[in-house]
């Protein structure tokens, strides 16, 4: 396989000069040549504006290296054709539409090696606002660059990367088939707002593994966006296991945006820690999430800011209409959980019919206190309605949901039990509820029962 050197196509590597135009040169060059190893070699920091991949190519990073993107916007052409995320929140004219590392409908390409991309996200931060940073006027959305950002490409592998400080969206891969990423490091803020990890939008055929991922927003998510959804139609078929992360919203998430079905997803084998959130199934809009399976996991969360969408729901499942519709949350199953939190287990359907074919079973959950935020409310956000709620903690919380199966589940409270802490479960509207061997007590059993149920 023939290799291009990028200081042979004129890179400097001295963090000062943009050397974009001549690694694009050693990719085109590679690519025309039938393929090969694009070299990032070690002992250079190389500055650089929008990167593009292209058939055939590993642009492969070796350990020592850093490829630094640009802080510096207009280094990154307009070459993005996105004309929405979602109904009236964010729209054309906000959101980026460029990117550090871009692809479009490439086959056979990979990332590699032990090098660092640094995204640079700081460089567009404007102030600290103590929980969470104001991103640079005059768009804080429009005014990032995406790190990574792969469109309709097939066949991709990212191995062994370090990813850092990415100014929005770290990786973002939209209608890609045929991925493995595999034993990536991402190393985010987590007061930078959207700098998720991995985002795969119209996904097939994905697995993700080994990764450690600290992020200023959801871990991993799995999006069906309003574009390009209708080109690439959902999202299926994707295996996620034994990944470490940290996340200021929701580390393993699968939603909000859904304008295509999300189905047949399986995480297992994940530690969580110091997260706002735990195990996301977050439906507000119009299609339908289904056939999805969370094993084996360890889960730490607690309140943070309402800066950021959460309050610590170490599983959350809700389904709530962003703008005018929703469609269905099916078939979901919680399986083997040990979870330390400052709230509930949280499903919540905001009318009947929402939410159906839900399985816990064997999670054991302590409810303590140790953030100094006030707790006592669910978040549901984004809502058309009120998005958080104030409401007594319990253990177990479910509203509008049928055919829910609760087995070998148990509840245990910690030693600083707050005024607000409750039941142990409590129902609303929960046809067809299912219990098996539940444990637990009210955290104040003399004052509260174990289970309230209307």
């Amino acid at each position: 396989m023939s290799t291009y050197n990028i200081l042979d196509f004129g890179a400097k590597g001295n963090d000062k000069t943009n050397d974009a135009k001549a690694i694009q040169s050693a990719i085109d060059k590679c690519t025309k040549s039938g393929g090969g190893t694009v070299l990032v070699p070690a002992g250079h920091t190389f500055l650089s504006g929008t990167l593009e991949l292209k058939s055939n190519v590993e642009l492969h990073l070796e350990r020592g290296t850093t490829l630094l993107a640009s802080s510096n916007y207009a280094d990154y052409p307009n070459k993005l054709d996105i004309d929405i995320l979602t109904d009236r929140l964010i729209v054309e004219d906000e959101f980026p539409k460029r990117a550090f590392i871009v692809a479009f409908h490439a086959n056979n390409i990979a990332i590699t090696g032990g090098g660092i991309i640094d995204g640079q996200g700081h460089a567009f931060i404007e102030k600290d606002l103590g929980d969470i940073y104001e991103m640079r006027p005059p768009n804080p959305y429009k005014e990032r660059p995406f790190t990574l950002y792969l469109i309709g490409c097939n066949n991709l592998t990212m191995r062994d990367l370090t990813i850092k400080d990415a100014a929005f969206w770290t990786v973002r891969l939209t209608g890609c088939n045929d991925v493995v990423i595999n034993g990536i490091r991402i190393a985010n803020d987590t007061k930078l707002p959207n700098n998720d990890g991995i985002d795969l939008d119209c996904c097939k055929n994905v697995a993700i593994s080994d990764c450690h991922i600290v992020a200023g927003d959801d871990g991993i998510c799995l999006k069906t966006c309003r574009s390009p959804a209708a080109t690439f139609g959902a999202c299926e078929n994707i295996t996620v296991t034994n990944c470490t992360i940290m996340s200021t919203s929701t580390p393993l998430n699968v939603g909000c945006e859904c304008r295509q079905p999300i189905r047949n997803v399986i995480f297992d084998s994940c530690v969580i820690h110091s997260s706002h959130r735990g195990l996301g199934v977050h439906l507000n809009e119009e299609s339908n999430i289904e056939n999805v399976l969370f094993q084996n996991m360890i889960i730490e969360t607690r309140i943070f800011s309402t800066a950021w969408w959460g309050r610590g729901e170490p599983i959350y499942i809700s389904a709530a209409p962003w703008v005018d519709k929703v469609g269905h949350i099916r078939n979901i199953r919680f399986v083997n959980v040990i979870a330390h939190s400052e709230n509930s287990v949280f499903i919540h359907g905001s009318k009947p019919g929402l939410i159906e074919n839900i399985l816990l079973e064997n999670i054991r959950l302590e409810i303590d206190k140790w953030s100094k935020v006030p707790g006592g409310q669910y978040d549901i956000r984004p809502f058309n309605g009120k998005g958080i709620i104030d409401n007594p903690t319990a253990g177990f919380y479910i509203q509008n949901a049928t055919n829910v199966t609760m087995r070998n589940c148990e509840v245990v409270w910690g030693k600083n039990r707050q005024t607000y802490f409750r039941h142990a479960l409590e129902i609303h509207n929960a046809a067809n509820l299912i219990i098996e061997n539940f444990q637990g007590e009210s955290a104040f059993p003399d004052k509260f029962p174990a289970v309230l149920r209307d």
